[in-house]
């Protein structure tokens, strides 16, 4: 089946801008949790776990070994594919569709390679149009100072300290694109995660995370300059024109 894009136009969306600047990229979410018992106290036999795919298969050569993902956390609609994507866009654009939580690099020929996405959760989420300015691998992070406010165990990490080392703890995960608009940054990323329970859902806050294997790929096929052009959910669209 085609999938059928959301259109929006530039000028709608420079219009909007990118709301709330001040972003962290760290997780509000939580894991599922674990299987219920059943009525005789006897755990729910689960389903088989699924064959991960080679794409998401283990990465033990990177300069943190990533291990593969659980797949049985991410629903196959997110899975990293090539799909049929029409759109006056060039190729290289990214597109972030906010509202169903796809990000898609645009292909010539009316394709895209579709990616699942985490997004920001209400109060955090942002959409206009940018660019990619540069990408790192294995960045630093460093959460805004207005974020170590909110959150004050997070001051070992603040500018002042120098941020957090990079591995696999660290929120950026294993790749970080970022973005700047009007030449200057939006402390907007796009960025790695091993939490495949987030891809999905609107987790973090304001960052857009792709699993740590999907951010490698797209971190690959991207180039600086690239212009991103992020869709606003219609849910949140007072907020942001606001």
């Amino acid at each position: 089946m085609h999938d059928i894009p959301i259109f929006t136009t530039r000028r709608n969306l420079l219009a909007l801008g990118l709301a709330g600047l001040l972003a962290g990229c760290a997780t509000s979410g939580q894991p599922p949790k674990p299987a219920t018992l059943s009525r005789n106290d006897d755990p729910v036999p689960e389903t088989p776990a699924p064959v991960t795919p080679a794409m998401y298969a283990a990465l033990p050569d990177e300069t943190f070994p990533i291990p593969a993902v659980n797949i049985k956390q991410v629903d196959p609609r997110f899975w990293r594919q090539v799909v049929d994507y029409p759109t006056d866009e060039k190729p290289g654009t990214l597109i972030v569709d906010t509202p169903n939580k796809f990000l898609y690099h645009i292909l010539p020929g009316g394709k895209a390679t579709r990616y699942g996405i985490g997004v920001g959760r209400d109060g955090f989420s942002w959409a206009g149009l940018a660019i990619v300015a540069y990408k790192r691998a294995w960045p630093k992070w460093t959460p805004p100072d207005e974020m170590v406010a909110r959150q004050p165990s997070l001051q070992p990490y603040s500018i002042a300290n120098g941020g957090m080392p990079p591995g696999l703890k660290n929120p950026l995960g294993a790749r970080a694109l970022y973005i700047h608009q009007g030449g200057r940054d939006t402390l907007y990323r796009l960025h790695g995660t091993p939490e495949a329970f987030s891809i999905g859902k609107a987790v973090s806050s304001g960052c857009i995370r792709l699993l740590n294997q999907d951010v490698i790929d797209l971190f690959n096929n991207v180039r600086d300059g690239s212009t991103i052009v992020v869709i606003p959910d219609p849910s949140k669209r007072q907020q942001l024109a606001a």
